[in-house]
C-alpha cells in the first residue's frame, strides 16, 4: 500500500510563503504524474499543480506565478511552493500519485492564510 504524507501546511499572513512536501513510502520513480491539490472550504478538490516523471511541470492559471512544483527523486519527495498567499489559497492541500490507472492520495496538510 502506498503513502503519501504532506507536510508544511500552517496558518501564515497574506503575502507570506510556504513550502509543502509530499514524501512517498516508495520510490516516486514509479508514479507517472505527480500532483497537487486543494479544496477550500465549501468547494471541489481542484487541481493546482502536476509534474511528470521528465519533470515537465503544468499549474492551474489561477495560481501561475505564485506556484512551483518541483521533485527530488533520492527523498520520495514532491514539494509546492507558494508564494505571495492570499486569503482564497487557504484549503487544505493533497498530494496525489498516479500509477497507471490508479491514483493514491495522502491524507492532506491545512493552509489557512489570515488577512
Amino acid at each position: 500500500q502506498v503513502q503519501l504524507v504532506e507536510s508544511g501546511g500552517g496558518l501564515v499572513q497574506a503575502g507570506g510563503s510556504l513550502r509543502l512536501s509530499c514524501t512517498a513510502s516508495r520510490s516516486i520513480l514509479s508514479f507517472g504524474d505527480m500532483g497537487w491539490y486543494r479544496r477550500a472550504p465549501g468547494k471541489q478538490r481542484d487541481l493546482v499543480a502536476a509534474i511528470l516523471k521528465d519533470g515537465t511541470t503544468d499549474y492551474t492559471d489561477s495560481m501561475k506565478g505564485r506556484v512551483t512544483i518541483s521533485r527530488d527523486n533520492a527523498k520520495n519527495t514532491v514539494y509546492l511552493q507558494i508564494n505571495n498567499l492570499k486569503p482564497e489559497d487557504t484549503a487544505v492541500y493533497y498530494c496525489s500519485a498516479w500509477q497507471g490507472q490508479e491514483v493514491y492520495w495522502g491524507t492532506g496538510t491545512q493552509v489557512t492564510v489570515s488577512s
